[in-house]
């Protein structure tokens, strides 16, 4: 391997560590959700693989155990995974330069915890090898991690304490990364309207309320982001 690639992946690992506590209790939560969803060891393993997309999987698990139509379902991961759309565009200039069965892997290892951490020196940095091996490095890493911790909810789901409150814990590892994405005002106000109309309208039937919210978030992030670029050009 390329010393620059080594050393990229070095440094992306120790961005992403001090983090890795919210992915294994999310993907232990994870692991428990779908094994009380009713989905065997197998099946609980494959969706984590195919996936690999942990508000996808929770937000699908109450439908499947439900009987919902497989469009709802799909829709459901659709809407939940808007996001990657965004931070995908975002960060791809960086890898233009590689070959596209190399982007597509790139797409799959895509995380939240990834673009919000890695993005600010991919973007900034010009060795190509040192930006493939900072994200590839933690990609692989946050990868293997959440697998084997989905592994440790699906095998230990009728063993691990219920009253251990794990998701509190992961809860608490994405408001610390999501806290430095609020510096603006449109990132902000987009925070605020989701997490009001999610609150307002979690009585919708089919969870219809959080895809209300995650449209209204989006909305009033664009139009504040549009305001704030008109203000600058004037």
């Amino acid at each position: 391997m390329h010393p620059r690639f080594l050393q990229g992946a070095r440094e992306g690992w120790r961005t992403v560590l001090p983090f890795s506590v919210g992915t294994i209790s999310w993907a232990i939560v994870t692991g428990l959700a779908m094994r009380s969803s009713g989905l065997s060891e197998l099946e609980a393993m494959g969706m984590s693989v195919l996936v690999f997309a942990a508000t996808a999987q929770l937000g699908a698990l109450p439908l499947i155990a439900s009987g919902a139509p497989l469009w709802l379902i799909f829709l459901t991961g659709l809407v939940l995974n808007l996001r990657f759309v965004i931070f995908s565009a975002s960060i791809a200039p960086v890898f233009h330069d590689r070959p596209w069965a190399q982007r597509l892997a790139c797409s799959y290892l895509l995380t939240d915890s990834g673009f919000t951490l890695l993005s600010p020196r991919l973007l900034g940095a010009q060795d190509p090898q040192w930006r493939w091996g900072y994200y590839l490095g933690p990609a692989l890493w946050g990868w293997l991690l959440w697998q084997g911790c989905v592994l440790i909810g699906v095998l230990g789901a009728g063993v691990l304490p219920r009253d251990w409150s794990l998701e509190f814990m992961g809860t608490i590892a994405l408001m610390v990364m999501l806290v430095p994405m609020t510096r603006s005002r449109p990132m902000l106000l987009a925070a605020l309207v989701a997490g009001l109309a999610a609150v307002l309208l979690h009585a919708l039937p089919l969870r219809m309320g959080l895809f209300a919210a995650i449209a209204l978030g989006i909305a009033a992030g664009f139009l504040a982001e549009r305001r704030q670029t008109g203000q600058e050009a004037a």
